[in-house]
């Protein structure tokens, strides 16, 4: 059964948290952080987000971010993408990361 529909609506602020695959680690070091913040920045400069807030944990990542338009889940799709995509390159690597 599928989920949900996600409703967005611009000036929405979201909660966003995502888990590594079965809670395995997608943060080894401070350089994997900094992949994801950055790639991170470019999709809300991009997206026109406001990153009001976050977290990275070892196995998972919080987010609070406000969007001008209705664009969530295009924008986390790329952040979550392109960080898997560096992931598996720098640890070479395949699959799911997220």
């Amino acid at each position: 059964m599928s989920r949900p529909l996600r409703i967005e609506f611009a000036g929405a602020l979201y909660h966003v948290m995502a888990r590594g695959d079965a809670r395995a680690a997608i943060f080894l070091d401070k350089v994997d952080r900094e992949a994801f913040c950055a790639g991170l920045w470019r999709v809300a400069e991009r997206f026109q987000w406001r990153v009001w807030a976050y977290c990275l944990m070892d196995n998972h990542y919080h987010l609070l971010i406000e969007t001008l338009q209705p664009t969530l889940s295009r924008g986390m799709r790329e952040v979550n993408g392109v960080y898997t995509q560096a992931f598996n390159r720098r640890h070479d690597r395949v699959g799911h990361v997220l």
